[in-house]
């Protein structure tokens, strides 16, 4: 029972600075505005550790490895820590793989998460501030599944199908996290 409660506090602790860091990364590489609630969130999170990281690591294009990296050693430290409480025998390349698959999930259930709040908010408030942001977040990943699925009288199901293969792979990746040891 200690060892969940403790897993459950870092899980939190480490997913929402790992999140945010993952939010920073695909929030630059979309060319997104900080200059909203959500991008000034993401800066007071993540600044601590990215800022640092940015002196070793420059970034790649558009790709922000900083904060990939960040996302990473949240993930790491998180499996790191379990190791060592639960004294389990695995290799390191085993935690490392672990972690690099847990971030992966992140990124899933994130994309999720996303895209739940964008169908509800397409709902209940189509023209707002927000819309605007999750808009630009989720369409490159919604127009692929509406060019491939067949007009279904005026209701879009991209996001509903979107979501289920984004299931399918959490499932996939939590399976390869775990099994990593």
């Amino acid at each position: 029972m200690f060892l969940q409660i403790v897993n459950l506090i870092l899980d939190v602790a480490t997913g929402l600075v790992g999140g945010a860091c993952l939010m920073r990364l695909v929030m630059q590489w979309q060319r997104l505005p900080f200059q909203n609630p959500i991008g000034r969130f993401v800066f007071a999170v993540t600044d601590w550790m990215v800022m640092p990281l940015r002196r070793f690591l420059p970034a790649i294009g558009r790709l922000d490895t900083a904060s990939l990296v960040a996302a990473w050693l949240m993930k790491l430290s998180h499996v790191t820590a379990m190791w060592v409480l639960t004294g389990t025998q695995a290799a390191f390349l085993g935690i490392l793989v672990a972690s690099l698959f847990g971030v992966l999930h992140w990124l899933v259930s994130g994309l999720s998460v996303i895209i739940l709040l964008y169908a509800v908010l397409s709902w209940v408030q189509p023209n707002s501030g927000s819309m605007m942001l999750l808009s630009r977040l989720v369409e490159p990943w919604l127009a692929p599944i509406r060019n491939a699925l067949p007009q279904s009288g005026g209701i879009d199901l991209s996001p509903l199908v979107l979501l289920v293969i984004l299931q399918i792979a959490g499932m996939l990746l939590a399976g390869l996290q775990h099994g990593g040891f």
